[in-house]
């Protein structure tokens, strides 16, 4: 069964009374070199969970199956698990889970569908509207993901893997440097789809890392400064955090000057050593 064909795809949907949903932003590949790659980019072997989010018809799931010992594959429209018990039907290390990824208990979706798997893996096309609350979701568990090759728009890709300090940096590009290595792998034009988006993507790797790259005194109120931080980008630095946390400007000036900042920087210019050295000199401020 090729789920790469159009026409194939379209018999099988067709057999099964499905029609896409722009709400859950359905947007099934066909191009044949996307998914082999998005597969061997997590260096899987037959000791590895894959966790799937959005299998669509199970076009990167079948691939997933090859590389890896066992995929969970969650997915919330109640429509397609009919549609993937006949496209799956020869992947037995394959388990379609129905729910919302967002809503799921992971901890134990994991130790039900991954006991025994060594390493824990995710790898998913991501909808759009869910990439971020998706990604956030999973970096701040403690569950011990290695790595996730993701799916995802291409502007969203360039903004979640820049680096604090560079144009295209905001807040959830903090999170994804606190907790991973970032890297966009390749891009995926918008023919690569059906129906075809409006839109161009990218497949992009987070590598979760053994330590955050900078110390901070806790890890909350951090993450509290940095959204706060990005809260106004077209505000100063100062003005933002005015707003988000109520640190008087007086006192912001006096603490930039001390950590050697313009009184004027923005967000996008501060670094992650420089973002964390900012948070914890405001936690020491307020304790």
């Amino acid at each position: 069964m090729d789920l790469y064909d159009y026409n194939t795809i379209k018999r099988i949907l067709t057999r099964h009374g499905f029609t896409f949903s722009k709400a859950l932003g359905q947007n099934f590949l066909i191009d044949p070199s996307v998914c082999p790659r998005m597969a061997a980019a997590l260096e899987a072997d037959d000791r590895t969970g894959v966790l799937e989010i959005g299998p669509g018809i199970g076009v990167l799931t079948k691939e997933l199956s090859a590389v890896c010992g066992r995929v969970a594959a969650v997915e919330l429209d109640r429509r397609l698990p009919d549609v993937l018990a006949e496209t799956l039907a020869d992947c037995p290390n394959v388990q379609v889970v129905s729910g919302d990824v967002l809503q799921m208990d992971l901890q134990a979706l994991f130790a039900d569908q991954f006991a025994g798997c060594d390493r824990l893996q995710v790898c998913a096309n991501l909808p759009y509207y869910i990439t971020t609350p998706v990604l956030m979701r999973l970096l701040e568990s403690e569950l011990p993901i290695e790595r996730l090759v993701v799916m995802v728009q291409l502007e969203a890709a360039k903004r979640l893997c820049a680096p604090l300090g560079t144009r295209d940096c905001g807040a959830v590009s903090a999170a994804v440097e606190y907790y991973t290595q970032a890297e966009i792998l390749f891009e995926v034009g918008r023919e690569s789809f059906y129906p075809s988006p409006n839109v161009n993507s990218a497949v992009i790797a987070l590598t979760r890392r053994q330590q955050p790259p900078v110390q901070v005194t806790d890890e909350g109120y951090f993450f509290r400064v940095v959204k706060g931080a990005f809260l106004q980008r077209r505000k100063t630095l100062a003005n933002s955090l005015n707003a988000a946390l109520g640190v008087p400007k007086a006192e912001l000036t006096a603490l930039f000057q001390s950590l050697g900042l313009s009184a004027t920087v923005r967000a996008e210019q501060l670094t992650m050593p420089q973002m964390a050295a900012l948070a914890n000199a405001l936690y020491e401020k307020k304790a």
